[in-house]
């Protein structure tokens, strides 16, 4: 079948948009072309600094037949009128259909004619050729621009455009689909890397399209721009002894640079090697895009890798110097800085802490230092209650933010929390108050481990209950996908806090320190809580539903508890027995509900032993009661598993009843009986879990 393959060659794209461009590329071209009849099999993007490609494979060599119909006059209009209409659509008066179309609710219907025109199909590179302008068109950018006499709008000036059709990736047998945008006419010629390889070349088939690129100095897949930058990394002398820190953001964004990756190693001038580790990793990151070495015995950052885009005679020598003396005065900034902050550390941070009034946290909400003492307060509090000293904790509180008024922060944000504890060590505020610090604001994203130390999970549980109270109070919270105060992500931290520490707080005790009202309704936000969770417990696999037959036992705001119960019920459901259970329960309470329903009365009563008819009702009867002496210490207890077994005995009992018993027996008091058994059947399994909220 054939297979399209486009590329448009610009200058420099920016890297952080490439990969959004690509995907929105690859979008774009299934819609259009699945909408013109030609819908590809399958389509790939490809990305490097001044190109997109996109290559769409299974599309069929003719487009599909359509049937277009048009309307056109009444039936009673003037025959210019309906003869105007038959030269448009190449039909005479006795091809067109009749029909009566409505004129609203009071209207009477007109007799209209329509046209239906049988459109065949074309072949794919007639139609791809209509398609694609509009593709090119349809790309969106962050920033774009307009060059030349055209109101064509890029994110760069585009330099050429390939677009050809090829039988499959094997032959050599291909075409121009020919069209043009921005002054520019489609062909069959690419060039390579700018310097290295600047001639062009023809191109029959992707296959030769990726092997010319690579013979032309061009690494047409990201990650395997990535890869030549980490082997040739591994691979220099250079960094015996160094670990290349991970930063797989800086990678993709260093690789959407260059098209031809090559990797050199620098040395950090000894003057700056004393500096913090994070400071020369995060000013080398923003400033230079260089990649930190740091020394495995020691953690120092002692050297950077810096990537060209090019092979030089000297082997990057001069590349280097000039990175060598930028870096010199960046890293310069940088030790300024520092031993500013320090000076003020020194002197326990006094001058950021008298500044934090005059910072504005929210203007409903006060200022940082009305907020820090909030945290200060609920610090201390929940200090105990997690093994940490109560003044410790209000300590860490106290200096957790004044670190938001240094210099290095100022400089670059995302070191707040890391210079915190640096900060907190100069002003001897001891270990356990600089770790909470920089903890406090962990976990910020998936990866990341929560605090476990117990001040920083004081810490970090007593900021992000503050910041979920203070905005519930004041009405702003999360809409839709709105939330521009990460409440979801403040929400998922508490969540995680809790149950990686295996800490037994009732979340709504938390929730009403937070509010400092202890008769406070928090039960709005112990539902978002609760939301949270569910998405939680989703990326491991858990369903919504599990989780709501667990929460609605009670103790929901219990979340290791709730988390515990919510894991044992799933590993049950997801047995034979779970399963096979959960339908004989669904059967009780389908036939119970009926019963009751029509007979106007519930069968709670307990089932007498003495009407007991059925050898499958009397094991029944007797497994329920054996169920029953073990489910009971086996919750007191907490053990959810032995719970989930000892229910698990049921299934046969269960089973067996329902295969030989008739529950509506002639008799009025046996059927009684034995709805009531049924009724116990059901009270007995939703001891463990209200399997009534699981849905299927």
């Amino acid at each position: 079948m054939p297979e399209l393959l486009l590329e448009l060659m610009s200058e420099e794209i920016p890297a952080r948009m490439q990969a959004g461009a690509a995907a929105e590329l690859s979008s774009l071209a299934e819609t259009h072309l699945a909408k013109a009849g030609l819908p590809p099999a399958d389509t790939k993007t490809w990305f490097t600094a001044r190109r997109l490609t996109l290559l769409a494979t299974g599309l069929p060599a003719v487009s599909r037949a359509a049937r277009v119909e048009r309307k056109g006059p009444r039936v009673d209009a003037p025959d210019a009128a309906v003869e105007g209409f038959l030269r448009s659509t190449g039909l005479r008066r006795e091809n067109l259909e009749v029909r009566d179309v409505s004129r609203g609710k009071r209207g009477k219907p007109v007799r209209t004619y329509f046209a239906v025109i049988e459109e065949p199909g074309r072949p794919a590179g007639e139609v791809a050729a209509e398609v694609l302008p509009a593709v090119v068109r349809g790309l969106t950018w962050p920033n774009s621009m307009r060059w030349g006499e055209g109101e064509f709008r890029w994110v760069r000036p585009l330099s050429s455009v390939l677009c050809i059709l090829f039988e499959n990736k094997r032959t050599a047998s291909s075409q121009v689909v020919p069209f043009s945008i921005a002054g520019l006419q489609s062909g069959n010629r690419t060039c390579g890397h700018r310097f290295l390889a600047p001639d062009g070349f023809e191109v029959g088939s992707f296959e030769g399209y990726r092997r010319g690129l690579r013979d032309a100095r061009v690494m047409l897949d990201r990650d395997d721009r990535i890869s030549a930058i980490r082997d040739q990394a591994i691979a220099d002398p250079a960094l015996a002894g160094l670990d290349i820190v991970n930063d797989r953001a800086l990678l993709e964004e260093i690789a959407g640079l260059v098209e031809w990756p090559v990797v050199l190693v620098g040395d950090i001038a000894e003057d700056f090697l004393d500096l913090p580790a994070d400071v020369l990793r995060v000013s080398m990151r923003e400033h230079q895009k260089f990649l930190s070495c740091r020394n495995r015995r020691t953690g120092r950052i002692e050297k950077f890798v810096t990537v060209a885009n090019l092979a030089t005679h000297d082997n990057g020598e001069t590349i280097l110097a000039g990175n060598r003396k930028v870096l010199y005065a960046r890293l310069s900034d940088a030790k300024f800085h520092w031993e500013n902050d320090l000076r003020v550390a020194r002197s326990g941070m006094a001058d950021w802490l008298d500044r934090l009034p005059g910072v504005m946290f929210h203007h409903r909400l006060g200022s940082q230092a009305e907020r820090v003492a909030r945290i200060a307060r609920l610090a201390s509090v929940v200090a105990p209650r997690v093994g940490a000293d109560a003044a410790v904790a209000e300590c860490a509180a106290r200096h957790a933010k004044a670190d938001l008024l240094s210099d290095m922060v100022q400089e670059f944000p995302e070191l707040q929390g890391c210079m915190g504890r640096h900060y907190a060590l100069a002003a001897g505020l001891g270990e356990d108050v600089a770790r909470a610090c920089e903890e406090h604001y962990a976990p910020r994203a998936s990866g990341e481990p929560a605090p476990s130390a117990p001040v920083s999970v004081a810490l970090a549980l007593a900021e992000r209950v503050d910041m979920l109270t203070s905005f519930w109070a004041i009405g702003e919270k999360p809409t839709g996908s709105k939330d521009p105060f990460a409440l979801r992500r403040s929400a998922l931290g508490v969540i995680r806090i809790l149950i990686e520490n295996g800490i037994r707080i009732p979340l709504l005790d938390l929730l009403r320190l937070g509010a400092d009202d202890p008769g406070a309704d928090c039960s709005n936000l112990l539902g978002f809580f609760h939301d949270r969770l569910k998405v939680h417990l989703r990326d491991r696999g858990i369903a919504h539903d599990v989780i709501d037959a667990c929460r609605a036992m009670g103790g929901s705001d219990d979340l290791v508890l709730l988390v515990r119960r919510t894991e044992a019920l799933d590993g049950f459901l997801g047995t034979s027995d779970g399963e096979s259970l959960l339908h004989g329960y669904r059967r009780a309470n389908n036939i119970l509900s009926a019963e009751e329903a029509r007979d106007g009365v519930s069968y709670e009563l307990a089932p007498e032993p003495r009407l007991v008819r059925e050898d499958a009702e009397r094991a029944l009867f007797d497994a329920l009661a054996a169920a029953e002496t073990e489910i009971r210490p086996a919750l007191e207890a907490e053990d959810f598993v032995a719970a989930m077994t000892a229910m698990s005995r049921l299934r046969g009992p269960v089973d067996a009843f329902f295969d030989t018993v008739t529950v509506n027996a002639g008799d009025s008091i046996i059927r009684r009986n034995r709805l009531c058994l049924l009724n116990r059947v059901r009270e007995v399994i939703c001891r463990v879990a209200a399997f009534s909220e699981i849905g299927g």
